[in-house]
């Protein structure tokens, strides 16, 4: 009896050994190419970085190498039997925080979760039957806390065939759909219902208006020195006197009119709404010129942009001049003889390209940096802010994005001229704030500066997030500042920076807001070529819905030349964008969080709430939110689509609505 159970032991390891040989593919034999991630590429036997897989101290010599956000479609034409890996955090990292988690969907269905992995945790063994299974998915996602270090593995992974071998599929291709119904011929007013200035500085709103042209347009109240052009609906002037101005607009054509209420509150505050407009870089990065920027303008103008409140035309970087480049339109000394700073030559007439902008009623942007040199190499204006603040205003800029980039403390030392800080000196004076003074010191100097030139500068501070810039960007007189590093047009770059806002929005009110970048929409590509977005209609949904519930800045990063239809529509749904410019001001707070299911909610100023139902995963997902959730009591509800511009009913409880793989269904509840 020992010998035959030998025996047939023996024949049992033969048999497994070959069934091994016949019936396994190992994950790194398949075509990886379509792996999607957001950083890097995806490495056969090797981690995302080109080094030996290693988790925990441990070298695996198999396996795929990726970064989160990451997803691989497979088809196993129900031949599979099983999957089996171990999964965990790439060592590479060192000890940065990263944290993933890795997941099996056979058939729409969760198969296997890791949970959350971090940095240094032990690999997790996967072991999943597929039998049954059609196509399968391997997804990383980004843990929920974005996509930084989030270096993960899959190694030592095959599939057990029953016979064939898994086929590798491209992602699914989601073509774009249209969801907001065109404006009608008649006149409708749009736009921000306040807007701040100061008193006897210039004065400049372009009434926006949708509706068939030619079209006249009426002022009722407006203050002393203003005047209002009524076949342009463009208001210039200077007001005197401080005070809150209600203003009764009028907007007519052959087909009927309109009429709606502007406020307009003149004292100290500024920016009272988020800003709405567009910024070259996403788009042109270092190839910017001054055609480009007008050709913008006279876009914004023409694809009717403008008639729903999109405003400033900014130019970022390379505006000025780069010391020693080689390409002549670049280079040259900065300054001239008095120390004013000077255009390089794609901007031969700068004071001319803001007054067309103006004519189109129409507000300018620049760009600048504390330190001496900005992101690209151009001249900043260090030790110049005074300097340049007088003469952003002499050519007429309305918007300044201050850019940390070449600043560093040390830099005080050598400063030639007195710092002059005026009342933004108090800033640090609180001891909570007294050890992020040498990040706050460049932002108040430039605040003072701009302080003293009759014009309306909305300033933006850019420095990505540091020293957690959202708890002291009002104190140094910011109208907004980016709270994170620069976005990309992928999921994971969007959703992480967005769904990251949460915890951010008692900083955030009129006259102040943070900033989680630009928006990816439309044709970017950071320089003379352009492609379009990677984000998925559902993802542009996602951004365009989530940045408006942020009360973020709202700033076109595409090329405004080359809109589509389906790019058009999305910047253009005034029941959307109302939602970014209620005059309340509030920010949206996450109200629920389940997985990646999120409820997020922002009071409006008329007492309803909109309210954002987002899924994060790759599955459709029913998402929920209950009224007590929001804090209103069990009863109807009026709840109307804002995307449809459509009523849905009255609901008793709450409301729940299938929403898309990285989709949002936008409502507001009254």
């Amino acid at each position: 009896m020992q010998k035959q159970g030998l025996f047939t032991a023996g024949i049992l390891v033969v048999w497994t050994c070959w069934q091994a040989v016949a019936g396994t593919v190992w994950l790194d034999e398949l075509d990886l190419s379509k792996v999607q991630q957001d950083w890097g590429r995806p490495h056969r036997n090797q981690s995302v970085e080109g080094h030996p897989l290693r988790i925990a101290g441990k070298t695996y010599q198999r396996g795929l190498g990726t970064h989160a956000e990451s997803v691989l479609y497979l088809d196993l034409n129900q031949q599979a039997e099983r999957f089996i890996a171990y999964v965990g955090v790439d060592d590479e990292v060192g000890r940065a925080p990263a944290s993933v988690e890795f997941e099996l969907i056979g058939d729409g269905k969760i198969l296997w979760q890791s949970g959350i992995m971090r940095t240094g945790q032990p690999a997790k063994l996967v072991d999943v039957s597929l039998k049954g299974i059609r196509q399968l998915i391997l997804h990383v996602t980004d843990g929920g806390d974005g996509i930084n270090y989030d270096h993960a593995d899959w190694v030592m992974a095959r599939f057990m065939m029953a016979s064939g071998r898994p086929r590798v599929l491209s992602a699914p291709k989601e073509e774009p759909y249209i969801l907001t119904p065109k404006p009608p011929r008649t006149p409708q007013i749009h736009g921000p219902r306040v807007i701040g200035c100061r008193p006897g500085h210039p004065f400049l709103y372009r009434i926006p208006a949708t509706g068939l042209r030619p079209m006249r347009f009426a002022a009722f109240g407006l203050p002393k020195g203003l005047k209002l052009d009524p076949q342009t609906g463009i208001i210039t002037g200077r007001i005197p006197e401080r005070g809150s101005y209600p203003v009764r607009l009028r907007a007519k054509n052959a087909y009927g009119t309109d009429e709606r209420v502007l406020t307009i509150r003149c004292g100290d505050t500024i920016a009272l709404t988020p800003p709405m407009g567009w910024n070259s870089w996403n788009c042109f990065a270092g190839s910017v010129t001054a055609e480009k920027v007008l050709s913008a303008a006279k876009a914004m103008v023409e694809s009717g942009l403008a008639d729903h409140g999109w405003t400033y035309i900014n130019i970022d970087d390379f505006w000025t001049k780069k010391p020693g480049a080689k390409d002549p339109t670049l280079g040259g000394p900065g300054r001239d003889a008095q120390g004013r700073i000077v255009p390089n030559l794609r901007f031969p007439d700068m004071k001319g390209l803001c007054d067309a902008i103006h004519r189109l009623g129409l507000k300018v942007g620049i760009y600048s940096s504390p330190g001496p040199y900005t992101c690209g190499g151009c001249l900043g204006s260090f030790d110049h802010e005074f300097q340049d603040a007088k003469q952003f205003a002499a050519w007429g800029i309305d918007y300044l994005k201050y850019d940390w980039c070449s600043y560093r403390p040390e830099l005080e030392k050598k400063r030639t001229r007195p710092a002059e800080f005026g009342r933004w000196a108090q800033a640090w004076e609180d001891p909570k704030f007294a050890d992020r003074k040498p990040f706050m010191v460049p932002y108040a100097l430039m605040r003072h500066a701009l302080d003293q030139v009759d014009r309306d500068i909305v300033y933006s501070l850019c420095q990505y997030g540091m020293a957690k810039v959202w708890e002291w960007g009002a104190r140094v007189g910011g109208n907004c500042w980016r709270t994170t590093g620069d976005i990309r047009d992928t999921w994971g770059s969007m959703s992480s920076i967005g769904f990251g806002q949460a915890g951010h929005e008692k900083y955030a009110g009129p006259g102040h807001w943070n900033d989680p970048d630009m928006l990816v929409v439309g044709k970017v590509g950071w320089g003379p070529h352009l492609r379009p977005t990677r984000l998925t209609p559902n993802e542009q949904y996602t951004h365009i819905s989530l940045w408006c519930l942020l009360s973020a800045p709202l700033l076109l990063g595409c090329d405004l030349t080359q809109l589509d239809e389906f790019t058009l529509n999305l910047l253009t749904n005034d029941e959307v964008l109302e939602v970014n410019q209620d005059p309340l001001g509030r920010q949206a707070s996450r109200i629920a969080k389940n997985g990646g299911l999120e409820v997020w909610a922002k009071p409006m100023q008329d007492g309803s709430f909109a309210v954002g139902l987002f899924n994060r995963t790759i599955m459709p997902q029913t998402v929920r939110v209950q009224w007590t959730q929001l804090g209103l009591k069990k009863g109807p509800h009026r709840v109307r689509d804002l995307w449809r511009q459509k009523d849905l009913g009255m609901f008793e409880e709450g409301f729940s609505s299938m929403v898309p793989p990285h989709g949002v269904r936008l409502i507001r509840v009254w």
